[in-house]
């Protein structure tokens, strides 16, 4: 009996040597800083040290809602994200299936790695892209609107255009992602599903109303859960970079991420930036277990755990 129970872990031990830099990885990258966490709850004062510094509770966390962005960032991070969230999942849901429906590779490759693309662009090249773009001066949009005898916009001080454009850069640069996750469960489903539907005279919206739709139903929702966990993050590089730290642009780019940023690298808040990161990982996590309570509720067997 011990020989036969052996020879599983014998075989898969390849796999396991395999996981050991990504698990090294999360040890030190998400594990490692998680102690820092008490510098939330103290005042950091750099002549005495991180450890001799005044315990001031929860101090931080007060400041931190008592100031006068706390509403805005988070307002914005919230509203932005319930946005990409309903975006992202409906527009990947139908590239997916466009993708799905290409017959020659070719064609599949090819659009593949143009929609990915953005994807893997740093949000630094994607800002230079924007500010070619929208630039006041020599931006290709305002220089099309003079060729049509219309008026300039300076882009870069318009806080109200803004909501619209990190909304498209988002799906922009996002969108091949979660397109392909969505492809890769859709080639999964068993091809006779489709057959058989087609022998009864169903029509290409039947199909993907009745077997595509209810087969991503397990993707989806743990797509939804893994990005509602995430609710209280925003992309830092989506509202910092792109519109070039603009601080006529804060009522709409001011996030809770960003926001952090600048107190501790412009007013030198450690304590008020880690409360914040708290606050964050806190809610997160309890979001998480809510929409995954839920589910369970609903439907037992799509639920993460």
């Amino acid at each position: 009996m011990s020989r036969t129970k052996k020879k599983p872990l014998q075989k898969q031990w390849p796999f396991y040597i395999m996981m050991i830099p990504g698990l090294v990885y999360l040890l030190i990258n998400n594990y490692g800083p998680m102690p820092g966490m008490f510098i939330a709850f103290k005042k950091v004062d750099y002549g005495l040290g991180i450890f001799k510094s005044p315990w001031v509770g929860f101090e931080n966390f007060k400041y931190l809602f008592k100031t006068d962005a706390a509403f805005i960032m988070t307002r914005n991070t919230i509203l932005y994200n319930l946005v990409f969230i309903v975006l992202g999942t409906v527009l990947g849901i139908a590239v997916g299936i466009m993708l799905s429906e290409l017959r020659k590779k070719a064609e599949t490759k090819f659009f593949q790695t143009v929609i990915l693309l953005p994807y893997l662009l740093s949000w630094v090249i994607c800002a230079y892209i924007g500010y070619a773009f929208l630039s006041k001066d020599t931006g290709l949009i305002n220089n099309f609107l003079n060729s049509l005898g219309l008026e300039a916009v300076d882009w870069y001080n318009d806080p109200g255009k803004w909501t619209v454009i990190l909304v498209l850069v988002n799906i922009w640069k996002g969108i091949g992602y979660t397109s392909i996750i969505y492809m890769s469960t859709i080639i999964g489903i068993d091809k006779s599903l489709y057959e058989a539907a087609r022998v009864d005279g169903a029509s290409k919206w039947q199909e993907i109303k009745l077997i595509t739709l209810p087969c991503l139903k397990s993707t989806i929702i743990m797509l939804t859960i893994m990005n509602i966990g995430r609710i209280f993050y925003s992309d830092f590089g989506l509202f910092y970079q792109i519109p070039l730290n603009s601080g006529t642009l804060y009522p709409t780019t001011q996030t809770i991420d960003t926001y952090v940023y600048r107190a501790l690298m412009q007013q030198n808040q450690i304590g008020m930036s880690a409360a914040a990161g708290l606050y964050q990982s806190i809610v997160g996590f309890i979001m998480v277990l809510a929409a995954n309570t839920i589910v369970r509720k609903l439907s037992p067997d799509d639920a993460m755990f």
